[in-house]
């Protein structure tokens, strides 16, 4: 018996691989499809229906991105470059004549001839490079080169100049009571003499001006220079520019010593007074009184450790006699010239990724260029002015990095602050360039999606920059007189979105739908135009709008989405209100797809917090759309039957793979139900009226395509020849399963059909129509299950019967589980191979099915064998239990509950009848009496009656009252109805005639008021089974009564018979009313099994009842 248990792991145990119904990845061959009403004039011709579903599942796909809000992102790391940005030579600066070219030539080399100080660790100091540097720069020849050098060199020769910054100082000595002291600087030029000097180390030998000089020979005018008086500080403040002409840039020395100053003297009018002195020894006498001043109490001077606080620089002349500052032109424009040159020379546009290029300029250039500035006396601020010039005109003609850009005006920033004062003449030519960067910008916005694609990183981060850089132009506007802007910058980058955003709109429709090509033409590219401006509004959204609202405060998605719906809505209400009349399939399609991304853009405008679509200009715009829509279903429905023919004819009715249980075509029906259900999602129809009716007539071709299906499924398997001897039919297993996964997509589909969102309070809930029909289709497909599961166990029946006879002729020296082990094997090979062919619903239901057919097969073992031993039933009894313990399987088959109900009742019944005795027999015949109940409660009728055991006379009175609705059985439609009284079983009464009531003539409603008494003992009455009888026949005067009904009492609740009587009263009890009802089958098992028995006196109760089945008909 191990193969009992043994089906729990390898025949009963079921995994269910049932495949989603949503979409799959993998794409079917297009087909097209037709309306068969229509086929000259349609777009989808007569067909297999696979380019329809094909197109349809592109319509879907498209859709998939456009549920719901969509989130801002980071643009795909494409990893290519940007778009090239457009240059134009003649936005760059002024081209120069050859005679200039040659004058900025000369004023460079003039530079690096003429340079002073000491270069820095990140400069070049050698003059032979940076003389070759400018040869290549400017291409002149050797000779050229030489001849020009010798040219400058004979030349004017500069004059140097000092710039001197006197800063602070900190922790000076404290000369004044108060702890503090009154601090200034005196600082001037000690001129070259023609002694030699006393070595620099000795710092005892250092030179004071209070000191005087053993110097002779003059000491030029305004040597010296005094700064203010700062009161009351050891670490004063000055911040004061000084500015010394020098003679000889190798030996003239600066000296600056700090005093304490104490009287009121004016510290101006001495310096004056002392620059005016010539000789050394003037100079000494009017330093003598400067020095009376100093604290009385104090050395000589200011203590020579705190001198050390002196901060400046050594530049390079600023008044030279060359060409071009004979012509007038100024060291700012000098060095504007200079640098847009070797800007040009350094950063060629012919190099590739040169748009990259951050302004990295090689050491001689940078070199070159920090001595010009130096030399021209140029301000931080003008370098950062003439730098973003240059290079802002610069990047319009190759383009440049923008982050170069933002860090110029970075720069430029922090200098402003620090000194936001400018020549006018330098204020206008930086309005200038601002003014033409600004229109170069907004002129790259107003072609936003060329240049910089949302797809792609690198130009996305571009467009960070280039908005940053037009952003930081607004920092510099307060500040000029000469206003380089007329409106905000963010009105001019609005009205250059809207200008680009037509621009962009027009080039789309002139392409692919040009007004003057007639409506039917101009449908396909509209849709293309539709659906490029869904996706531009999504980039806008996810990728644009925090960029420019984040840098500018420009609400950029607002902006393109108001203007570019309402320019499509035009379209869309002028090209319906020409295609309705001439609706034919083709058009229907095109309106279609165009009306699906038309309500996509709505909903993506209702997807954002705060907004409505109803005032768009596309609100209202389903309405010219409906009839379209109508057509297209339609489509639809006849496409969906053509896709699922092809699909059924070239089905082979074998599993599509090993890990599925179904064929081909099934899914292939279940992909079209999936899309025709996320099609209709999709479509989201506004208004709830035509909804419903859409959903409803959408909903009952999806029903109808269904059966079709299963229709075309049976007529194929109902073609193939089957296998000789096959028992269990992989066509037919794969035909069932196909029925049961139709079966759940059709629901889940029929199920997506519900109300749409914004019907108040139906959200979710299929319309009343659609309801019943999924119902239906529900029940047709599991009707259609049990035609396919019965005609495959139909072929298993033959090999059941045979091995139950088996058992039943089994000889009693064979042990029970010898006699079914056949069986069991038989079941086991059979089911495990169920087991692999059929999914888990499936196996269930074939599972049923066959323990139908095993009880069945049992139950007419048992009717064929009469008078057998007690063994024969034991042998059945133990079959049966064996049996629910192998479909059971431990709770892996089939439930307990469903096993030991319907049938295997009758026949655990019927097993344990033939274990009783006949008076056993009957009893239980009057039990099952006693405890049937008619489920049609009023079908027969009613009788009342009142029964009571008289103690004292040793009987039981049983009162027959009246009867209401009994069936009328006379052609009149009355009955002449009469009752029977008896009582059972007979053996327990022997001596109990049964007695009647008088007839009551036509009359469904007779009243007896008859009164029977039956002298029987009380014990008689409390034995099993005992009852009383009543049966309502109807008199008829020239045939056979009628029988109409019957009712039995059990006499264990009678009054006096199950407690003592109360009253003694001879009516004692209350009436009863008793539902009369027909033999049902447990009655009649009974009366089977009697049938059985050779016994005398079940032969004589059989007789009786036989009689009394005459009178009996058929139900009405």
């Amino acid at each position: 018996m191990s193969t009992l248990l043994d089906i729990k792991s390898s025949v009963l145990r079921q995994v269910q691989v049932c495949p989603s119904f949503r979409r799959r990845t993998e794409q079917e061959p297009g087909s097209a499809s037709a309306d068969p009403q229509e086929p000259a004039t349609g777009a989808w011709k007569p067909g297999d229906g696979v380019e329809f579903f094909a197109h349809m599942r592109l319509m879907l796909k498209k859709g998939e991105g456009r549920q719901g809000l969509p989130c801002p992102e980071v643009p795909l790391r494409s990893g290519s470059p940007a778009p090239p940005e457009p240059v134009d030579p003649s936005r760059g600066l002024r081209a120069l004549v050859p005679e200039e070219v040659d004058m900025l030539y000369e004023e460079a080399l003039y530079t690096v001839l003429y340079r002073a100080g000491t270069m820095g660790p990140d400069q070049v100091d050698d003059e032979e490079a940076l003389l070759s540097y400018l040869q290549q720069v400017f291409g002149t020849s050797t000779e050229e080169h030489t001849q020009t050098i010798e040219r400058v060199r004979k030349a004017k020769a500069p004059t140097y100049a000092l710039k001197v910054s006197v800063i602070r100082a900190k922790n000076l000595l404290a000369k004044d009571p108060n702890g503090f002291s009154d601090p200034y600087c005196m600082l001037g030029i000690l001129p070259a003499s023609d002694t030699t000097r006393e070595p620099r180390a000795q710092k005892e030998q250092r030179f004071g001006f209070r000191k005087g000089s053993k110097r002779g020979g003059p000491l030029p005018a305004k040597c010296i220079q005094v700064t203010e008086v700062k009161s009351s500080t050891l670490n004063p403040v000055w911040k004061e520019h000084f500015l010394f002409e020098i003679e000889d840039v190798s030996t003239d020395q600066l000296h600056l010593d700090i005093w304490d100053h104490d009287d009121d003297v004016s510290l101006v009018e001495a310096c004056r007074k002392l620059n005016e002195v010539i000789g050394l020894k003037g100079m000494g006498r009017y330093f003598k009184q400067i020095v009376k001043s100093a604290r009385a109490n104090g050395t000589a001077g200011p203590t020579e450790d705190h001198t050390d606080d002196f901060l400046g620089c050594l530049n390079i002349p600023v008044r030279r006699d060359t060409a071009m500052s004979q012509r007038g032109r100024s060291g700012f424009l000098s060095h504007l010239l200079l640098l847009s040159h070797l800007l040009r020379f350094e950063h060629p546009a012919e190099e590739p990724n040169s748009s990259s290029w951050r302004g990295e300029l090689s050491t001689p250039a940078a070199t070159i260029l920090c001595l010009h500035g130096a030399q021209s006396n140029l301000s931080p601020l003008q370098l950062a002015v003439l730098h973003w010039q240059v290079s802002s005109r610069h990047h319009q003609t190759c383009t440049l990095d923008y982050s170069y850009l933002l860090g110029l005006l970075d720069d430029m920033q922090a200098h402003w602050e620090e000194a936001p004062s400018l020549p006018q003449e330098q204020e206008e030519g930086l309005a200038d360039s601002f003014s033409a960067f600004s229109e170069f910008g907004l002129q790259l916005l107003r072609q936003l999606r060329d240049y910089f694609p949302a797809t792609n990183s690198t130009a996305v981060y571009r467009l960070e920059l280039l908005l940053k850089c037009l952003g930081k132009l607004q920092f510099f506007q307060p500040s000029f007189e000469i206003c380089p802007f007329e409106t905000e910058l963010n009105m001019d980058v609005a009205a250059a979105l809207k200008r680009g955003n037509r621009e962009w709109y027009d080039r789309i429709l002139n392409a692919r739908s040009p007004r003057e090509q007639p409506g039917p033409q101009r449908l396909p590219g509209l849709v293309v135009l539709a659906d490029a401006i869904y996706d531009d509004l999504q980039s806008c959204y996810g990728v644009y709008a925090s960029l420019f609202h984040s840098i500018l405060n420009v609400d950029v998605f607002t902006l393109t989405f108001r203007q570019l719906e309402r320019l499509v809505a035009e379209e869309a209400w002028v090209l319906t209100e020409e295609l309705s009349p001439k609706m034919t399939l083709e058009v229907a399609s095109g309106l279609f797809e165009l009306y699906l991304t038309l309500a996509d853009l709505q909903r993506f405008w209702d997807s954002i917090p705060g907004r409505d679509s109803r005032s768009l200009a596309l609100a209202g715009i389903h309405t010219p759309f409906l009839p379209a829509v109508k057509l297209w279903l339609q489509v639809l429905r006849d496409q969906a039957k053509w896709r699922l023919q092809g699909a059924v004819d070239v089905d082979t009715l074998e599993p599509v793979d090993p890990s599925s249980r179904h064929s081909s075509s099934a899914a292939t029906a279940g992909l079209c139900l999936s899309h025709i259900q996320e099609l209709w999602v999709r479509l989201a129809w506004p208004d709830p009226a035509q909804a419903q009716g859409l959903g409803t007539q959408l909903g009952q071709d999806m029903c109808e395509a269904t059966l079709f299906y299963t229709e075309l499924l049976r007529k194929k398997v109902d073609t193939q020849p089957g296998a000789a001897g096959e028992a269990v039919s992989e066509a037919l297993c794969v035909v069932l399963n196909n029925v049961e996964l139709v079966r759940k997509a059709a629901g889940q589909a029929l199920k997506g059909l519900a109300w749409p969102e914004g019907a108040p309070g139906l959200e979710g809930v299929l319309p009343r129509p659609l309801l019943s029909c999924t119902q239906a289709l529900d029940d047709d497909l599991h009707r259609e299950a049990h035609t396919v599961t019965a005609h495959l166990t139909s072929k298993m029946v033959g090999d059941i019967r045979k091995y139950v006879q088996h058992i039943s002729l089994s000889p009693d020296s064979i042990q029970n589980d010898e006699a079914v082990a056949p069986l069991m094997k038989y079941l086991d090979e059979k089911l495990a191979l169920l087991n692999s062919s059929l999914v888990k619903g499936n196996l269930s239901r074939v599972l049923e099915a066959l323990w139908e057919l095993l009880l069945q097969a049992i139950l007419q073992a048992l009717g064929a064998n009469r008078d057998v031993s007690a063994d024969f039933y034991s042998r059945f009894h133990f079959t049966l239990e064996a049996l629910v313990t192998f479909f059971h399987a431990e709770g892996q088959g089939l439930p307990l509950e469903s096993l030991r109900d319907g049938s295997y009742k009758r026949l655990k019944e019927e097993l344990r009848l033939h274990k009783c005795s006949t008076r056993e027999c009957i009893e239980q015949f009057y039990l099952d009496k006693l405890k049937q109940r008619t489920l049609e409660q009023n079908r027969f009728g009613r009788l009342s009656v009142r029964c009571h055991y008289e103690v004292a006379e040793q009987r039981l009175a049983v009162e027959v009252l009246h009867a209401a609705d009994l069936l009328p059985l006379d052609a009149n439609g009355l009955s002449d109805p009469f009752v029977i009284v008896e009582l059972g079983p007979p053996h327990l009464f022997p001596l109990v005639r049964s007695q009647r009531t008088q007839v009551k003539t036509r009359t469904l409603h007779p009243v007896y008021d008859e009164l029977f008494y039956f002298s029987v003992p009380a014990e008689a009455c409390r034995r099993r089974g005992a009852c009383v009888l009543f049966t309502v026949m109807d008199h008829d005067w020239l045939s056979t009564n009628d029988f109409a009904g019957e009712a039995a009492l059990g006499l264990g609740g009678v009054s006096g018979v199950a407690r003592p009587q109360v009253g003694g009263g001879a009516r004692a009890g209350q009436p009863v009313t008793l539902h009369l009802c027909r033999p049902r089958a447990q009655v009649r098992s009974a009366l089977r099994m009697l049938e059985g028995r050779t016994s005398k006196e079940a032969q004589e109760f059989v007789k009786k009842l036989k009689e009394l089945e005459k009178c009996m008909e058929a139900d009405p």
